[in-house]
Order: C-alpha cells, then structure tokens, then sequence
C-alpha cells in the first residue's frame, strides 16, 4: 500500500513512479531486519536470557518487529536506493510518509489475528473479545479489553489523511510532511502505548515505547520549527512546475 500511493505521489510530482520501485527493494529488506532487531534488543530474554535460544532471533513469524526500528532501518534502505538514482531522501520521505501510514494501518490487524498487544479490561460496546488462552494471567475471568490495534489503525488512517490534506493546503518545505508525519504517529502511540498491559520495559513509570515517542516527537517538533525559518518547498501535487524533472546531480541534497 505504501508502494502504490507513493506511486502515485511520486509521479504528481514530475518524478518517474517505477523509481518508487527501485528504492523499496532496499528499503523493505531493511525495514524488516531493523524492526526485528528492535523487537530481539528490547526483548531480549527470550532469546538470551536464561532458558533463551539465541536461534530464535532469527524466527521472524513468532514475534513481530518494532515499528521504530522498521522505519530507521528502512530509511537507511531508503537512503542507499535514492543515492543510487540521484535523489534527494528528504523528498522521498515526503512522498513516502501518507502511504507509510496507511501501511501501517493494514499491519496493526495482525494484532487482532494473533489477539495480542490489546488494552486494559472495559466494557464498552466495542470491547475486543479475547479467548482465555491469550488473556493476561492475573483476569482470566475478564474477557474484553480495549482494541488498541484498533485504536492505532484509525489513528494512522487520520494521519495520512492530515498529511494528504496539509500538502495541499499548506505550502510545506522540504521533509516537513515526514516530520509531520512522526509528530502526529507519536502523539497518538503514547496514549495508546498507555492503554496496553502487554509485558514492556518501564522507566519512571512509562513503557519504553512512550518514552521513544516522546523522543521522536521532540526531534520531529525541532525539526519542524527549524525548517519553517529555512529551506526549500515541497513541489506540491499537480503543480505546473511538476511536470519538469530536474538533472539527478541537481536534485541531490548536499
């Protein structure tokens, strides 16, 4: 999904849309091995602790990657394809970014096959409905708890839609819409991060995943503060100035 509608970014802005292609050879690899390796360091006793088998690591379909480490990760991917075609990654990232979203809106169902990473107990009308199997040891009785898969889905949906809907409205600088894009995605992880009871790593009372949201949302904010002041603006979708490609030598950032 992230793929098609980058597609379609891509080309709306003068750019060839079989690029897209190129560079996700790379960047999907990466963002695969990065989110493993997110999940195997901040999970690590499963595979080195006592009783752990270091081989498991390499297991990828029992526990899923780490969105963090997927998106670092792939960026590194991202960044290798666009120097091998002469472009610029901060203008990729901004045509990535709506489509990324919505990715990861599709993969947070896998959480409801697997009834895994759900919220506290509630009894609202939508309440997930989990077998007693996967219910935490402590309320085995209790049997619906808050979809935050659900929850985290919708989210990413409004933010592709907010960075859809900013490009046009707003004239955005270069990686501006990607920096809005980890502003907005962090903002809704850490209250849903806050809703979940899954095993997790705490400091002073927050998960890990809220404080690396905190993290990224400050490196994000400063980015979009700084980059207000300076740079260059985004080629908005449909623009006449689209339709003229530049040589590669003069799209690459310095």
């Amino acid at each position: 999904m992230a793929v098609w509608l980058t597609r379609q970014r891509w080309a709306a802005r003068g750019y060839d849309r079989h690029e897209v292609d190129d560079i996700a050879i790379w960047a999907v690899p990466f963002g695969v091995v990065g989110g493993r390796l997110y999940h195997v360091i901040t999970s690590p006793d499963a595979y080195f602790g006592e009783g752990g088998n270091p081989w498991k690591a390499l297991r990828i379909w029992e526990g899923g990657p780490g969105i963090w480490g997927a998106v670092m990760f792939g960026a590194l991917g991202a960044w290798i394809g666009c120097r091998r075609q002469g472009i610029s990654l901060l203008d990729f990232a901004d045509a990535v970014a709506p489509g990324l979203a919505l990715a990861q809106a599709v993969g947070r169902w896998g959480n409801w096959f697997n009834q895994e990473l759900y919220g506290r107990p509630t009894t609202l009308p939508w309440g997930l409905r989990i077998d007693p199997v996967h219910r935490p040891g402590g309320s085995p009785d209790i049997a619906t708890y808050h979809p935050t898969f659900l929850y985290e889905s919708l989210w990413d949906i409004g933010v592709a839609f907010l960075l859809m809907w900013a490009g046009r409205r707003s004239a955005l600088k270069r990686g501006q819409t990607f920096a809005l894009y980890a502003a907005a995605y962090t903002v809704g992880r850490f209250w849903i991060e806050y809703l979940r009871i899954d095993e997790a790593h705490d400091f002073a009372g927050l998960r890990l995943n809220d404080w690396t949201s905190i993290a990224v949302f400050s490196v994000a904010a400063v980015f979009l503060i700084r980059s207000a002041r300076r740079g260059e603006r985004e080629a908005p979708p449909d623009s006449d100035t689209a339709s003229v490609r530049s040589d590669p030598e003069e799209r690459t950032v310095a």
